[in-house]
């Protein structure tokens, strides 16, 4: 197959977080590309770089899992000489940098979204390297074919179960329309608590209408 082994693993993605009172939710589907060939269906786009901090990958695989790679490592090393926990928008910062320092060779967009002592948050880090703080976020490939579905659904002070269905029900919209994203949603609920991953197999989310 002619271009099928040059090509770079792509995450044609759909990724999402929301805040709520409490927490976050994250979100994302779990399809990975190569070229036009779908090279995992079941992919894990949602990566813990702290024990209260995730990020949701869009971009090349590689460079996506790399960035987290290194703001988990420093985040150790923060926590060692602080004695102390994270903030979210330390991770942030850390990813916001390595995008910039690197837009020309790197492929990445991320949402970084977390608990700390001021709460939880929402960070997002698009192409090139922009910090913006945002009550929900969407990124991907498949954000595109969403934002009229999110500014119409979204509210704020929406419960964890409110967030949770908005997310989810944004994804199955995106999976629908985006050729590049689709397998199975993988959800994250994100308190002072703890982290509860949950995943929702691609033949059991609401059908949406094709025409």
């Amino acid at each position: 197959m002619e271009g099928f082994g040059g090509d770079e693993h792509m995450m044609g993605t759909s990724i999402m977080a929301v805040q709520f009172k409490d927490g976050v939710v994250l979100g994302a589907d779990s399809r990975t590309t190569t070229g036009s060939f779908i090279a995992n269906r079941v992919t894990n786009k949602i990566t813990r770089v702290h024990e209260k901090i995730f990020v949701c990958r869009s971009g090349s695989a590689a460079d996506t899992q790399t960035l987290s790679d290194y703001v988990t490592y420093y985040l150790k090393m923060h926590c060692g000489e602080t004695g102390e926990a994270p903030a979210v928008k330390t991770a942030a910062s850390l990813f916001q940098q390595l995008c910039y320092a690197n837009k020309n060779h790197l492929l990445a967009g991320v949402i970084v979204a977390g608990v700390d002592q001021d709460g939880p948050s929402v960070w997002t880090i698009p192409l090139g390297g922009t910090l913006i703080k945002q009550p929900f976020s969407i990124g991907g490939s498949g954000s595109t074919y969403i934002f009229g579905y999110c500014d119409a659904n979204y509210r704020p002070n929406m419960t964890q179960d409110e967030c949770v269905n908005f997310v989810v029900n944004a994804l199955t919209l995106a999976m629908a329309r985006d050729g590049s994203s689709g397998g199975l949603i993988r959800t994250v609920v994100l308190t002072r608590d703890g982290a509860v991953r949950n995943m929702i197999p691609g033949d059991r989310l609401n059908r949406i209408w094709e025409g």
